[in-house]
This record gives structure tokens, C-alpha cells and sequence, in this order.
């Protein structure tokens, strides 16, 4: 952290149009400014292209800024906060790419419906930030980290009305006090205390029940470790009694920004039955999403190269899979994998 001396001499020289100290003062909130992005538009691509057009707009306005009225991290989360308002009001949002599943006939949409889009999100992009340990959060943040960042939790947050969702990350999430949301907002402390309250009971409503189900394994453990091995193996094999006993009674799985949704374990097995069906085969490369395992799918092709197909996530209750979300191909290099493997 920058002295009081140092903090008031660089937004002095900032101020003065010195570009190299405006980058110093920010640089430290970029990461957790793209993971608020994140939360708030549910898309890395959005997050990151939100992140920018925040802190283009903090310099150009940064000769206006007045540190005895707001710390510098507010006045950055009051801009991007705001810029995400614009975004979600304004629907912008990247059309969806269809996934060919053969021989299976899509379900009619349930649970994610609404949802019109949603990306992963990198663990390798967590680190030190919101949704990872020794983030700067406030006092009044109800979420533990881990499930701030977890993508039932961003999932559930695309359905509700644009300020909800502004209000409940910036109290229950960050834990900025009612009075500072209001500002950020501008609005009144008594909008905002509404607006929390019809967020938390429809946060509620969105996310999965939990009752009876169990805690995921910790990241890295050796019980996650086994879980992951046995799908791995299963789905390589394209052995569909091995996945179907991984899975458990209400598995869900589901391709957002697809409205298609297949609930249960017996729907979910006539899925990967059709899948595996088919005749095509997958290679599975690991890497993490929103604190989860995750994998770069990649089709088996004739001439030897995989072709990336997509990136799935998956969701554990104890030693089970309790969801398992499918995303396009297009995110792999965010997670830092090829968009093809070479013949073995």
C-alpha cells in the first residue's frame, strides 16, 4: 500500500496529466475492478472491455477527483459500477453459438431460461482479488469469497433487474455501507435498502437448493483430485456407466447462453449416451473456472489433431457431480489453451 505522502503526491502528478502515475495509482484495482465487472455482466469479455472504458473515463475525469470525498478504489467502483449499468440497460450482449448434439433432441428451457448470457471466469485471474483470499472486503459482506465467485452464485445474479444486482455486490458482496452505495448510485439510502432486500429474496429463489446437498471437496485436495481422474477417464472412454455413477440424483446440465437444460440423472445420461453415441471422442485438458475444475474439450479429428469444442465446468457436492455447464470453444485461450492439440 502507497503512504498517505506518496498516495497524495502521485494524484497530484496524476492530476497534472502524468499518465505514468495514474497507471500506478490504478494498476492495484484492475483486478478486482474486471472481477466486479465479471460479477455484474456475468462475461469475461465484458468484464475486461468494462474494466477499460473505466479507466479511460477515471482519466479523463481525473482532474476532478477529490480524495476527501471518496477513496480512490470508490471512485473506480462508482465508475465501473455504473458503466455496467449502461451495458446491462443497454442489452449488450454477444449472440450464441448453437452446439451439435447429435441424435438428441434439446429439452425445453428451465432454470437458466433468462439467462441470456454467461461466461467462466480464469482462477488464474483470482488471485489476490475479489473471489480469492486476502481481498479487500468490507465489513458488511455477508458472501464468503469462494461462493461470491462461484458460477451458481453468477448465474444466479443474471436474472435480477440491473441495480439489484449492483446492490447486492456492492453491500452483501464487497460490503460497502448503505450510505456509500447510495452515493455511488445516487440514490437515496432508503432505494438502496429496498432494492437489497427484493435482490436477497430473489438471489434465494435463483440459486440452487442446498438442503442435504454436501460441500464441494477443497480445490487441489486428493478427494477433488479423485473426482476429477474418474470423470476424466470416463469421458475419454466415453464410458457412460462410469459417468452416470459420478453423478448425483439431480444433476443438471446446462450451455449457457443456450436456454438448454437437461435435469436429472436420467436425462443427463440419454445426453452422454447420445454424446458418446456418436462415435466422436474428446480429449479433456484441466484447467479452473469460478474455484472449480474445469476442462478444455477437444474433438478427436482423423488426421490425429483435437479441435477444440468447448470448456466445461463442473460442479461438486461431496464425491459426486452435482452440474456439469458446457461454454464455446472461443474462451479457451482466456484460460490459457490451444485451440487445437496436436497428433499424438
Amino acid at each position: 500500500m502507497l503512504a498517505g505522502s506518496d498516495m497524495t503526491d502521485l494524484i497530484a502528478r496524476a492530476r497534472a496529466g502524468d499518465g505514468e502515475a495514474f497507471r500506478e495509482l490504478t494498476e492495484p484495482y484492475r483486478r478486482e475492478l474486471q472481477v466486479h465487472c465479471y460479477r455484474m455482466l456475468g462475461s469475461v469479455q465484458d468484464a475486461e472491455d468494462t474494466v477499460q472504458e473505466t479507466l479511460l473515463a477515471a482519466w479523463q475525469a481525473f482532474g476532478g477527483y477529490n480524495q476527501e470525498r471518496a477513496s480512490l478504489r470508490t471512485w473506480l467502483y462508482t465508475i465501473a459500477t455504473n458503466r455496467c449499468l449502461n451495458a446491462l440497460r443497454s442489452g449488450r450482449r454477444r449472440a450464441a453459438r448453437g452446439w451439435d448434439v447429435p441424435r438428441f433432441e434439446p429439452p425445453e428451457p428451465t432454470r437458466l431460461g433468462e439467462v441470456v448470457w454467461l461466461q467462466p471466469y480464469p482462477d488464474a485471474l483470482l488471485e489476490g482479488v475479489g473471489g480469492a483470499p486476502g481481498a479487500p472486503l468490507g465489513p458488511e459482506a455477508r458472501y464468503e469469497q469462494a461462493e461470491s465467485i462461484s458460477l451458481a452464485f453468477v448465474t444466479a445474479l443474471q436474472v435480477l433487474p440491473p441495480r439489484q444486482v449492483a446492490v447486492l455486490i456492492l453491500r452483501d458482496v464487497l460490503g460497502f455501507h448503505a450510505s456509500e452505495v447510495a452515493g455511488m448510485l445516487e440514490v437515496t439510502v432508503e432505494s438502496v435498502n429496498s432494492a437489497l432486500k427484493r435482490a436477497r429474496a430473489s438471489l434465494r429463489r435463483q440459486l440452487p437448493p442446498d438442503d442435504g446437498r454436501e460441500r464441494p471437496p477443497a480445490a487441489g485436495s486428493p478427494s477433488e483430485d479423485a473426482i476429477v481422474a474418474r470423470f476424466v477417464s470416463a469421458w475419454q472412454s466415453a464410458d457412460l456407466d462410469a459417468l452416470v455413477a459420478l453423478l448425483t440424483d439431480d444433476v443438471f446440465v446446462s450451455m449457457p447462453p443456450m436456454p438448454f437444460e437437461y435435469a436429472g440423472r436420467d436425462a443427463v445420461a440419454r445426453l452422454c449416451a447420445s454424446l458418446f453415441g456418436s462415435g466422436r471422442r474428446h480429449e479433456l485438458v484441466p484447467t479452473r473456472a469460478n474455484g472449480q475444475p474445469a476442462f478444455g474439450a477437444y474433438l478427436r479429428a482423423t488426421d490425429g489433431i483435437s479441435h477444440g469444442t468447448g470448456l466445461f465446468v463442473l460442479t461438486l457436492s461431496g464425491d459426486r457431480i452435482s452440474a456439469m455447464t458446457r461454454f464455446e470453444a472461443g474462451l479457451l485461450p482466456w484460460f490459457g489453451l490451444p485451440r487445437s492439440l496436436p497428433a499424438r
